[in-house]
């Protein structure tokens, strides 16, 4: 006898969701080992964040050359928003990277990635683009759970609330890059939009370090190497080829296992516990992070890629 056909499929497209799943995975599981790199560096919090540009973009030019020919052809009418995404890339980096040293690395993880609920309201407020109802509960959500973190960090210590507010500067940043990359990343392939933003990063994240008067050049190389690989170029690149092959909705869910993987890191390192208001506000934030990427159309292309830790 023949098996139907329709069980074969089903096996077909599991087999087919099989790669960009296992990916989706491991690209948030690497992105949330980057702030314990960033407390484990030896350099200043911003240091380190050029060190994991510096180290990553030979790697991305790499990647990008053996993808293409000529990957940067459609580069020469796109120079400025990705100059000013770069700016703005290297701006969220060094406020997310002082905040993680200022927060817990759960809040740090959750506030950090806010990017994905700004996006939106970006674009329902400029791009016209109003929310659905599902989306309009995401937002509520979000708002009620980021002012009971926000609270509890207060209470907690003020050096607390510092660093999520720093997180969620970055957050806002990180916004502002998606909105400057939007044409760039519409012309372009991935990796090279990624790459000529990285390298544009560069130079504004070496002159912050320096008039921070950081610590900058590091004794043990062996943590910059890894939080360049695995944030900026494992952690990214997977994502990237995940967001192609998935629904929103999965890579939405997906996004909750980096602060869960990053409050468990610093828990069992660094002692940081979390209170029943600390879990139920990050529990609204998570859910408000599924809504908002499945509840209507998608705002634009860009607003699916993920935040640089």
């Amino acid at each position: 006898m023949h098996r139907p056909a329709a069980p074969r499929k089903a096996i077909l497209a599991q087999n087919a969701n099989a790669l960009p799943i296992a990916a989706l995975l491991g690209g948030n599981m690497a992105l949330a080992f980057g702030p314990w790199f960033v407390r484990l560096a030896d350099v200043g919090p911003v240091a380190a964040g050029f060190w994991r540009i510096a180290l990553a973009v030979p790697v991305l030019v790499a990647l990008a050359f053996a993808g293409q020919k000529r990957p940067f052809a459609a580069a020469r009418a796109l120079w400025l928003p990705i100059a000013l995404g770069g700016v703005a890339f290297a701006a969220d980096l060094a406020s997310w990277h002082l905040g993680i040293l200022k927060t817990t690395l759960a809040n740090a993880t959750l506030f950090g990635n806010s990017a994905t609920l700004m996006y939106p309201v970006y674009g329902f407020f400029i791009a016209r683009a109003w929310p659905s109802r599902t989306q309009g509960l995401a937002l509520a959500l979000a708002a009620a759970g980021a002012a009971l973190l926000l609270g509890r960090s207060f209470q907690l210590s003020p050096e607390h609330l510092a660093g999520d507010l720093l997180c969620l500067l970055a957050g806002t940043l990180y916004t502002v890059y998606f909105v400057l990359m939007g044409k760039a990343r519409a012309a372009m392939a991935p990796i090279p939009a990624l790459a000529l933003s990285t390298l544009a990063s560069v130079l504004p994240l070496l002159i912050a370090a320096h008039l921070l008067g950081e610590q900058f050049w590091p004794t043990h190389w062996g943590i910059l190497i890894g939080l360049a690989l695995a944030s900026q170029v494992v952690g990214q690149g997977l994502m990237i080829y995940a967001i192609g092959h998935l629904s929103p909705l999965i890579v939405g869910i997906a996004l909750l296992t980096q602060p869960i993987i990053a409050g468990t890191v610093g828990w069992i390192v660094y002692g940081e516990t979390l209170g029943p208001a600390d879990l139920l506000g990050a529990v609204l934030v998570a859910i408000a992070l599924v809504l908002v990427r499945s509840g209507g159309p998608r705002v634009a292309p860009e607003a699916e890629e993920p935040k640089p830790a």
